[in-house]
């Protein structure tokens, strides 16, 4: 290969993998309620990651399984085993299985109208922000066979599972002062009975949990971005390297 075409070739490699990693880490958004809030995430925080994993276990795990996720991965986010067997596990006997559930999708489909998805990709599928505007966006409504609502998923078959710890939300119309089309009606969400937690602690209790969902939606993420940063690094010495020699191989020419 000649070193023309290897520069080219380098430079072509160089791209393709900064768009791929861009792609890679956008999130898909399933925005089917309205806009949604910005989910203050660290993926790189371990106490988050622990307390989301526990508000895991301990709530959504009755219903939905992560399929995809083995309890023994937890050990990348700082637990031990003990740690594991003592405090997260209900619902398994080994470290190293799945996080399924005993729940019959049958039965599921038959209480909640549809069976509860599994959740070991569901941060990939609808994106952190959507998730942490539907856990705290569930309202009463009369209407609906469960007695919720939700402004990020109209007319959700789930019941609010966390409303002792948020509180009993309802959903209030606000006028606005219109155009020439006249008032403007808006719907806002109020805290009609509080909960167990304030709304700062339970906005910081679904932000661990949506946290814990994305890093189990892709567990070696961390891994995969340090090595594209490490290949990336040495296609940019290549790609210098290369330079420099074209130009020694054809310093005496030109």
């Amino acid at each position: 290969m000649k070193l023309t075409s290897l520069h080219k070739y380098l430079t072509t490699a160089a791209v393709a993998l900064v768009l791929a990693a861009g792609l890679a880490s956008f999130p898909v958004l399933a925005n089917e309620g309205g806009p949604v809030d910005h989910a203050p995430i660290n993926p790189g925080d371990r106490a988050s990651l622990q307390r989301g994993a526990r508000t895991f276990v301990n709530y959504c795990l009755n219903c939905h399984g992560a399929a995809y996720m083995r309890y023994s991965r937890l050990t990348d986010i700082g637990l031990t085993e003990d740690e594991i067997k003592a405090n997260l596990m209900f619902a398994s006997e080994k470290v190293g299985e799945t996080m399924t559930v005993p729940l019959d999708r049958a039965d599921g489909k038959a209480w909640f109208g549809v069976p509860p998805p599994d959740l070991s990709v569901e941060a990939r599928v609808r994106g952190a922000d959507w998730l942490y505007t539907y856990l705290r966006g569930f309202y009463r409504d009369s209407t609906r066979p469960t007695g919720w609502n939700n402004i990020a998923f109209p007319n959700v078959g789930m019941p609010h599972v966390l409303y002792e710890l948020q509180g009993v939300q309802k959903l209030e119309e606000v006028k606005a002062e219109g155009g020439e089309g006249g008032a403007e009606v808006h719907h806002k969400l109020v805290l009609a009975k509080p909960g167990q937690l304030s709304t700062e602690e339970y906005d910081h209790l679904t932000a661990d949990l949506v946290n814990y969902l994305v890093y189990m939606a892709e567990p070696a993420r961390a891994a995969r971005i340090q090595m594209g940063v490490v290949v990336m690094f040495f296609l940019v010495i290549a790609f210098f390297l290369t330079l420099a020699l074209k130009k020694e191989y054809w310093k005496d020419i030109h």
